[in-house]
């Protein structure tokens, strides 16, 4: 680090990537204006991950299950939930995603421009999540609408505007999760009533429990699969050698190559923690109670560890890539996001002779604190 660790920095309408790879040259840790301590470095964000005893996940005001619990709480929750993502239940769906993907790559024009964020990946987030969790197909257009106010509330930076996207989607969960409710035994066979009727530690969940669980699977993952596939749409766009290595690759293979591209432009950006005792790290002293971010997006093309920007080596960086996180923390939904976003690339193998970036037509960047691509313009051969 330099003798001065910058303590008032904004992110605010830049694209993650080129600043925090101008910053993590010299720091290993910032402050931003907000007051949180930037965590930018791949070993400072795997020591902080990893030790959650000094790195506390209940950060929130909000009820967030399981990923803002610590302690035996979480673990439990994890417990449950981690049930619902091992391949045994979620081999039933793969046929789902994959016909979901190659419904819609079929239905894309081709030759003429499309975005491969909203005609793509928000197209299929809806739909894959919608039929994994039993919930009707009327919902898709709200959905739809809810993904780009989300977004551009979360982009704005405006609290009162992002809570009041936050309620309308809880009132999304409710009007699927009541009527299961009152039907008591005569509800829909699916996964959403398997929730509503699951137990964790001998009880029953709570409503706002159930709510708060739907609001993780669908509320944060819907757009994070859309920029995920915005992310590979682009990258495979410009770099006609990778989409070739992906048509002769196996299933795991693929998965590593997609997991490879998401490290290089990582659209989840940060998770938050807060300390429970003064810690060191990064050759800063950070007192107890300070607000910490785990800037995963810059961890993942620290130079230290996986070379020059944007080299590409699937297999040789799996075992540090830091995509969906690390620790006891670590994203459970990783085996349904890896499954839905093979099933995508299954399709544009198996229904397309490729993708190339629309001429005279750039990517538009997202800005912090959203990662990837708002805008991805292709031309589907």
């Amino acid at each position: 680090m330099t003798d001065h660790m910058p303590d008032d920095l904004s992110a605010a309408g830049r694209d993650v990537r080129p600043f925090t790879d101008e910053l993590r040259a010299d720091h290993a840790v910032v402050r931003n204006i907000a007051g949180e301590w930037v965590l930018l470095r791949h070993a400072e964000v795997v020591a902080a991950a990893s030790d959650h005893e000094t790195f506390s996940s209940a950060v929130s005001r909000h009820l967030q299950v399981p990923n803002g619990l610590d302690g035996e709480s979480h673990t439990a929750f994890r417990e449950l939930l981690d049930g619902y993502f091992t391949d045994a239940e979620l081999a039933p769906y793969v046929p789902l995603f994959e016909q979901v993907a190659a419904d819609i790559v079929a239905g894309l024009p081709r030759g003429e421009v499309v975005d491969a964020v909203a005609d793509i990946g928000a197209l299929f987030a809806v739909r894959a999540q919608c039929g994994w969790l039993g919930w009707p197909a009327e919902l898709e257009d709200r959905l739809l609408e809810w993904m780009a106010e989300n977004h551009a509330a979360t982009r704005s930076g405006d609290r009162a505007w992002t809570a009041d996207v936050a309620e309308d989607f809880d009132e999304i969960i409710r009007s699927v999760v009541q009527p299961r409710r009152e039907a008591g035994a005569d509800a829909p066979d699916d996964l959403t009533t398997r929730l509503i009727g699951a137990r964790v530690d001998g009880r029953e969940l709570t409503e706002p429990e159930v709510v708060s669980i739907l609001r993780n699977w669908t509320g944060g993952d819907l757009g994070s699969i859309a920029l995920c596939v915005g992310v590979v749409m682009a990258h495979l766009a410009g770099s006609p050698d990778h989409l070739a290595l992906l048509a002769r690759s196996d299933d795991e293979q693929i998965d590593a190559i997609v997991d490879e591209i998401l490290r290089i432009d990582d659209p989840f950006v940060s998770n938050r923690r807060i300390t429970t005792c003064p810690a060191r790290i990064g050759g800063a002293e950070i007192p107890e109670g300070a607000r910490i971010k785990l800037h995963w997006t810059s961890a993942n093309r620290d130079e230290s560890v996986f070379g020059p920007l944007d080299s590409f080596d699937p297999q040789g960086h799996r075992e540090a890539n830091l995509v969906y996180g690390i620790g006891k923390h670590v994203c459970p939904g990783r085996p349904l996001a890896t499954v839905q976003l093979r099933a995508l690339v299954h399709a544009l193998l198996a229904g397309t002779d490729g993708v190339e970036a629309a001429p005279g037509e750039e990517p538009e960047r997202e800005v912090s604190p959203v990662g990837g691509y708002r805008r991805v313009p292709i031309i589907v051969r």
